[in-house]
């Protein structure tokens, strides 16, 4: 059954709510250093980056294309 579907007792979401605040305060310092460091970029810097991520996605596109189309049909 899919992780969406299941009903979790509540003691099971307050660990799940637990986890989650705990890693988002462990992550926390890091997204703000990249913000800052995003901020601090001249608008060119910006624009290659972003067209380094597209770049990026697009090949990650096809490779998921590739296998799917390798993986024999269910059924």
């Amino acid at each position: 059954m899919a992780r969406s579907q299941r009903k979790l007792t509540r003691s099971a979401r307050i660990g799940r709510a637990r986890s989650a605040a705990r890693g988002a305060r462990r992550v926390w310092p890091y997204v703000l250093m990249a913000w800052e460091r995003w901020q601090s970029l001249s608008p060119e810097e910006k624009e290659r980056y972003k067209k380094q991520a597209r770049g990026y996605m697009d090949r990650g596109k096809k490779a998921l294309d590739a296998q799917r189309s390798a993986r024999p049909p269910r059924g």
